[in-house]
């Protein structure tokens, strides 16, 4: 699809940005929907984040989705965040708007939409979730198991210190039961679990693999990865092994995008098979 000299312009940061699949799937969708815009990526180290900014905007980009190792820093550089990342205390979109920089949140809106798409509105009310991980990716996660009425959301960390103060930070932000547990307690947080959501990045490509065993976890229990490179991390290998029904994490990939397309082109894009299947394409080294 070719573009004019009106096109909309935005991309994505980070570093390393190589394995990105942000552009793959908004050019899918500004070829879809005929938009004349184009987004790229950009590799840019982290202490030229601010000054790469400053050059974007005046270059004429709507914005830019953001990524490792720049989330934090791009909250801290907005003038205004909408409220999930407020709680979430990172920013994963900015949009350039009136000579002002907006941070927003995708992630719990992503993850939110694919759970739903799983499991069904209602699979996790009244019911504890097991949660590994205590960084920016694991608050994600606890607002969206918490606005699909998750009643205890057990935090587990190789630090419980920060299991501990991440479960403090979101007390007021959630309206589920907050508790903070060291690796060692892993079967207590994953007793009575009706999910396990993985928010590290261990089983990523070219990361060591999870070391965790799922015999705690009742059997009834869905297993979420939200690692979607490879799309069957060794933790799902082994929960779909022992017939808990996994999710992968290219659905909250998929469904965080929709808002950003929509706020940086002015078109609200849908997830389709065809749109699952390019990216499964480019992941099996299809592209």
């Amino acid at each position: 699809m070719s573009i004019t000299g009106a096109a909309k312009l935005a991309g994505v940061v980070g570093d390393p940005i190589a394995q990105s699949l942000s552009p793959l799937l908004h050019a899918y969708w500004l070829e879809t929907y005929a938009v004349d815009g184009a987004y790229v990526p950009l590799k840019i180290a982290r202490e030229s984040f601010g000054f790469a900014l400053r050059g974007l905007r005046l270059a004429g980009f709507a914005g830019v989705n953001v990524t490792v190792p720049h989330k934090e820093a791009a909250f801290a550089i907005a003038e205004r965040v909408d409220d999930a990342a407020r709680a979430a205390g990172t920013v994963n979109l900015l949009i350039f708007r009136d000579g002002r920089i907006e941070g927003r949140n995708t992630d719990s809106a992503g993850l939110t939409a694919s759970l739903v798409e799983q499991l069904g509105a209602k699979a996790l009310q009244n019911r504890a979730v097991a949660l590994l991980g205590a960084g920016g990716a694991a608050r994600a996660a606890i607002l969206a198991t918490s606005s699909l009425g998750a009643k205890d959301i057990r935090i587990v960390a190789r630090n419980p210190d920060r299991a501990e103060g991440l479960a403090r930070s979101l007390k007021t932000a959630t309206t589920a039961s907050l508790q903070g547990f060291a690796f060692d307690e892993w079967a207590e947080a994953a007793s009575g679990a009706a999910l396990l959501i993985n928010t590290t990045s261990a089983g990523m490509k070219g990361n060591p693999q999870l070391a965790l065993s799922l015999g705690p976890l009742p059997r009834d229990a869905a297993v979420c990865d939200i690692v979607y490179n490879p799309l069957e991390t060794p933790l799902l290998a082994d929960a779909r092994k022992r017939g808990h029904r996994t999710i992968d994490g290219l659905g909250m990939l998929m469904h965080q995008a929709i808002p950003a397309f929509e706020a940086l082109f002015g078109v609200k894009p849908a997830v389709t098979p065809a749109l699952r299947a390019l990216l499964e394409g480019a992941l099996n080294g299809g592209r």
